[in-house]
């Protein structure tokens, strides 16, 4: 049913992830932007080529949807009354991609009624793809292999592998670490690629506690997830919303798999007692 809208977002990523590279084959040069939680965030002109790529692409094969990128947001905030809205990160992990690790992604996700449906996250630098679209699984294509996805189903935290940031690190992880007693660990780029590595069974849970990820950022790994049998919540168990105004994820988010997500959700809670933090 939405096989056209992940096939012309397959092709727009893979065209983006052209544009990119060649960038990336390059010095990068970094600028700052204001981002949408008024505070300083870097950008560069890949991240902009790229975005003009895939606004003008989706604009043309479904001109009738809203479309929200990172790069394009716009004074107008159609995508809170649209029926379907275009969700696009054009370079997620662009701090990464700045140092020359390999660790970034392009996004397109598309929400209806504020909840993703289509979603296609792909690392340019090693040539993976995660893709799904609502009802129909979730995928992974490598050397040209297309496979299933399906999370781990750990419900002890100690038992799990937990993502963290390489380039947002909090301190407050370490705490999270020692609390849950978490079996392993890995430090990747990219809120797509570590939601990609609990969808393929490479790790089990991701937590980002603050309010600094955005629309972007979620919406194509979402679907991804949630096909491959995982959830995505904010920190407190709800849900996330695309629809909103409000372009951060002001609660946080916690990703993993459907048999471990209650005990996370409820082993965080004296965590965020300790934290100070609340439902926002």
């Amino acid at each position: 049913m939405l096989e056209r809208e992940l096939e012309v977002a397959r092709g727009l990523a893979f065209e983006a992830s052209e544009v990119i590279l060649g960038y990336y084959a390059d010095e990068i040069i970094a600028e700052e932007k204001l981002g949408a939680d008024n505070k300083y965030e870097p950008v560069t002109a890949a991240d902009r080529a790229a975005s003009r790529l895939i606004v003008d692409g989706l604009r043309a094969a479904f001109p009738d949807d809203a479309i929200l990128s990172e790069e394009e947001i716009g004074d107008e905030p159609a995508w809170t009354r649209a029926a379907r809205t275009w969700i696009i990160d054009p370079i997620d992990g662009t701090a990464g991609f700045i140092k020359h690790e390999d660790d970034f992604a392009v996004q397109i996700g598309l929400a209806e009624k504020g909840k993703p449906v289509v979603g296609l996250v792909h690392l340019p630098a090693f040539g993976i793809t995660y893709e799904a679209a609502h009802g129909s699984g979730a995928f992974v294509v490598e050397n040209g292999e297309r496979r299933t996805l399906q999370v781990r189903e750990i419900a002890d935290p100690s038992q799990m592998s937990v993502a963290l940031s390489r380039n947002h690190f909090s301190p407050k992880m370490n705490v999270l670490i020692e609390h849950f007693h978490f079996a392993s660990h890995v430090k990747r780029g990219s809120v797509g690629l570590k939601m990609g590595l609990i969808a393929a069974r490479e790790s089990d849970v991701y937590i980002h506690l603050s309010d600094r990820t955005k629309l972007w950022d979620t919406c194509a790994p979402q679907i991804i997830l949630e096909e491959a049998g995982g959830v995505l919540t904010d920190i407190f168990g709800g849900p996330l919303v695309y629809d909103s105004p409000e372009l951060s994820n002001l609660n946080g988010i916690v990703a993993c798999g459907s048999g471990g997500h209650a005990a996370i959700i409820e082993g965080l809670r004296p965590l965020l007692e300790r934290f100070g933090k609340t439902r926002r």
